[in-house]
């Protein structure tokens, strides 16, 4: 049975001299494994559809077992995502953070708009730090946590200063703070901010400018729920620590301006 998705690459793996396995998230079907035959080859017709990050559509036949990718359409290549190391280190992060809490073969058409926005939204050249605080933030649902944001988790209460909370997973007002003994102060623009990453599209934010600490501040504590509260810690993760904490060694030396341009 022939069927056309509409589809990221979230990863793929050679298989024998000139094969790749292609693992597609749909919009349609969730999550699909397809042998992409001679995908190796550089001029291979499917050689270019079956890059990761590629957002298109995809002709898979299904029978069974593993389908074959007969052949796709191009939406957006990213290709711009793949030219920096940055961009393509944040984007593989949210790819495996994608591929890692999504099950085979379950339509999630809510969680493939977050991700085809955010690489959209990477490949305009959006911060690709915050819009990947941005998929972990709106992800937590999907990795079954639902923090409570929008009031104190213990009163209800709505105003007042706010801390967050491990062990509630969520905000506790300052009538509350003796609950947690490990509390994490929050300011009022942080509490906004935290609560701006769970619930506003990425596609409606426009382009936010953030410190450094403040983003750093922000994922410690999205990176603390889920390695405590879901158990995941992603390969590509340890790579970003290394790179945020030694970017003179990634990023290229610039020449120097020519008179002009001084």
């Amino acid at each position: 049975m022939l069927q056309k998705v509409e589809g990221i690459v979230l990863r793929t793996s050679p298989y024998g001299e000139s094969n790749k396995i292609v693992t597609i998230f749909s919009r349609e079907l969730g999550k699909r494994a397809a042998m992409a035959r001679g995908a190796k080859k550089p001029t291979s017709r499917l050689a270019s559809i079956s890059q990761p990050f590629t957002y298109g559509y995809f002709l898979i036949q299904q029978g069974k077992g593993m389908g074959t990718l007969q052949q796709g359409e191009i939406i957006d290549s990213m290709r711009s995502i793949r030219e920096d190391i940055f961009t393509t280190a944040y984007a593989s992060f949210i790819m495996e953070l994608v591929d890692k809490l999504i099950d085979d073969e379950a339509p999630k058409p809510q969680l493939f708009e977050i991700l085809q926005q955010a690489l959209h939204a990477i490949s305009e050249e959006y911060d690709p730090e915050a819009i990947s605080l941005f998929v972990e933030w709106k992800l937590l649902p999907t990795a079954g946590i639902y923090p409570t944001l929008h009031q104190c988790t213990n009163c209800g209460a709505t105003d007042g200063e706010f801390a967050f909370s491990f062990s509630q997973i969520g905000f506790l007002c300052h009538r509350c703070f003796s609950i947690d003994p490990y509390i994490i102060r929050l300011s009022p623009s942080q509490v906004k901010l935290i609560r701006t990453f769970y619930t506003v599209p990425i596609d409606q934010v426009g382009k936010l400018t953030l410190k450094k600490e403040t983003k750093g501040f922000i994922k410690k504590i999205v990176r603390t729920i889920y390695s405590e509260q879901v158990g995941i810690r992603l390969k590509s993760q340890h790579f970003l620590d290394q790179m945020e904490k030694t970017p003179e060694f990634f990023t290229p030396k610039k020449e120097k301006p020519s008179p002009e341009e001084e």
